[in-house]
């Protein structure tokens, strides 16, 4: 048999060969490391190779623990299970359905056209626009939702500026013949979610050909080369929304699940540590976010044609008239949602309640409103609760009193802001499940000594000045991400990263925040994350599009985390010093001596 042959079919069950020989790899680790420890690791190695391979559904390696832990010896179930509905799930959960009711009366498609509206049409403006957009959306949908959401929008504009986009492919490698490159075809792109599209270009339209098509007197090289700054605009277009809504997810705790991941291992590992909730969080993300954002965009505009002389002003009555009709595009399909409703406004007004609420409840540079309650008992994840808790009984018609003194109205029940069935559709459980795995496998390496005797191995990072390795963990973490979960990723190191900190003296949040907020920096590969994912199926894009740019993005990344955790992160947390919470959380920990000697014998060589 050939070859050829054989690796295909290996493939072809490569992820049960994974599922059979991972278990068997590894198992001399049961045998040659100390006892708890070594089984730990056993666990946390096999769920780390079928979390990157994907041997068996994320979710369902995260209920691996449940089994495993107990069996083992590494921990009772009765310390397992309560890990996988923690109060950290209920504001994500909460999230998600302030979420699901916001995609429920379309507001998010409200604002988004709104700021479409606002920045322009020019295509750097544009690309702009997209990228503000996509980042606020990701801050409370998930990063997912806000790209599948965001793509034909971006499509309907891309048609009205440069029309049908197998013709604009077709007129790039032409050179002969611009008489067959005139844009009078149907566009290919299904755009489900912009049904106005089609007789809005019909509108504009004269005679069914582009206006600015009919008078067409370039020559074919010109021709090409204008076809060939469009596609790059396109792609501009295409790769701005992922990229964006991946940056706006870690301007808040629910807006993207590694954010969560660290303030339910901090709660673990560090019960004292009070300094990260939803406020202090945002205070200090989201102006990382409009850091990143800006420079992102810069990069983005200038690499794919939109950051030039024409940003501002444009010479060519061509491109004058394809941006109006992206305009009258846009301000049609605002004007055809109408005024805001009532359900809109009420579900606008319990959105900003939920985040004022979230931010001001204990954001540390202030007093917040959680001192009216006992101390230690009212948590983001109540204030969540009670909010969203509102959406499933108040009305989306406004309630007049004239009904109940009208016999001849309708007696139809009310619809509420949101149903049940509703919400638990658009509820990934299996990010839930994710990320209580998560929260058992921390404690798990807490519990079996496992994280504070791989610290001690890394001793030797000691050498490296912190702001260094600030630098060097995110980048590090940044890469792992781009062929791993990012949620696996983090839950895989932060224990590592959490038990470094505590032997080399430094703050643990100055190491912690960083590597949770590179986890998310995921830009080079269209496999990386899911809103890559997206933008890369629409067929457009080519991998060596998004590694070219998505290099540059990660590089930009890495310094912004690094500028923001030495510059405002140290005056926020007081980074700069060994908190007593972390000094306490040290001594607490229990090392067995056999373990201890390793890392004393280590030190010596060192």
């Amino acid at each position: 048999m050939k070859l050829s042959v054989v690796s295909k079919k290996l493939w072809c069950v490569h992820k049960q060969l994974i599922l059979l020989l991972t278990p068997l790899v590894f198992l001399p680790l049961l045998f040659t490391l100390p006892e708890k420890e070594g089984k730990c690791l056993y666990v946390v190695v096999l769920m780390a190779m079928f979390w990157c391979t994907e041997a068996l559904p994320l979710a369902v390696t995260a209920m691996l623990p449940v089994c495993l832990f107990p069996t083992l010896g590494i921990l009772p179930s009765k310390q397992v299970c309560p890990q996988y509905f923690l109060e950290t799930n209920f504001l994500f959960l909460s999230g998600l359905v302030m979420a699901s009711s916001i995609e429920e009366w379309g507001l998010h498609r409200r604002i988004a056209l709104k700021v479409l509206t606002i920045v322009g049409v020019k295509p750097a403006w544009l690309i702009l626009g997209m990228m503000l957009t996509s980042s606020f959306l990701s801050m409370w949908l998930s990063n997912t939702a806000t790209t599948a959401m965001m793509l034909p929008i971006a499509n309907a504009i891309l048609e009205s500026l440069f029309g049908d986009l197998t013709t604009l492919k077709e007129k790039c490698k032409s050179t002969n013949d611009p008489e067959n490159d005139i844009l009078n075809g149907q566009s290919t792109v299904k755009l489900q979610s912009l049904p106005s599209v089609p007789t809005e270009k019909q509108i504009l339209s004269i005679d069914g050909t582009d206006g600015m098509e009919q008078s067409d007197t370039r020559t074919a090289e010109e021709i090409r080369s204008e076809a060939e700054y469009q596609m790059k605009v396109w792609k501009g277009f295409l790769i701005c929304i992922p990229y964006a809504a991946s940056i706006g997810g870690t301007a808040t705790l629910t807006g993207t699940a590694p954010n969560l991941i660290l303030i339910g291992q901090l709660k673990s590992y560090f019960p004292d540590c009070d300094l990260i909730n939803f406020g202090s969080w945002f205070a200090f993300a989201f102006p990382l976010m409009l850091l990143f954002l800006f420079l992102g965009w810069i990069w983005i505009a200038f690499l794919h044609g939109g950051l030039n002389m024409r940003l501002c002003f444009t010479k060519q009555d061509r491109r004058a008239q394809a941006e109006a009709r992206a305009k009258a595009l846009i301000q049609e399909d605002y004007r055809k949602l109408g005024p805001i409703n009532f359900a809109e406004g009420a579900i606008s007004f319990f959105f900003i309640l939920f985040a004022v609420l979230l931010f001001t409840r204990d954001p540390k540079f202030v007093t917040g409103w959680s001192v009216f309650f006992k101390k230690g008992y009212v948590s983001d994840a109540v204030t969540g609760v009670i909010i969203v808790s509102i959406l499933f009984f108040f009305p989306s018609q406004k309630p007049s009193l004239s009904w109940w003194f009208d016999p001849q109205a309708t007696n139809t029940p009310y619809v509420p802001l949101l149903s049940w069935k509703k919400a638990q559709q658009s509820v990934p459980w299996n990010i839930i499940l994710l990320l209580g795995g998560g929260f058992a496998m921390a404690k798990a390496c807490e519990e079996s000594g496992l994280a504070s005797w791989l610290g001690g191995h890394l001793q030797p990072l000691a050498e490296v000045p912190p702001a260094a390795a600030v630098m060097l963990i995110t980048a590090f973490l940044a890469c792992f991400t781009e062929f791993a979960s990012n949620t696996a990723t983090i839950i895989i190191f932060l224990p590592v990263i959490a038990e470094l900190a505590l032997h080399v003296s430094v703050n643990p949040l100055y190491f912690m925040m960083p590597a949770t907020i590179g986890c998310s920096y995921a830009f080079m590969l269209p496999v990386s994350t899911p809103p890559n994912s997206i933008a890369f199926a629409s067929g457009h894009l080519l991998v060596k599009d998004m590694v070219k740019t998505g290099i540059v993005m990660n590089i930009l990344g890495i310094l912004s985390v690094s500028l923001a955790m030495n510059t405002w992160g140290v005056a926020m947390f007081n980074l700069g010093t060994f908190p007593e919470w972390a000094q306490a959380a040290n001594k607490s920990a229990v090392v067995p001596d056999v373990h201890l000697s390793l890392v004393q014998s280590l030190n010596a060589t060192l």
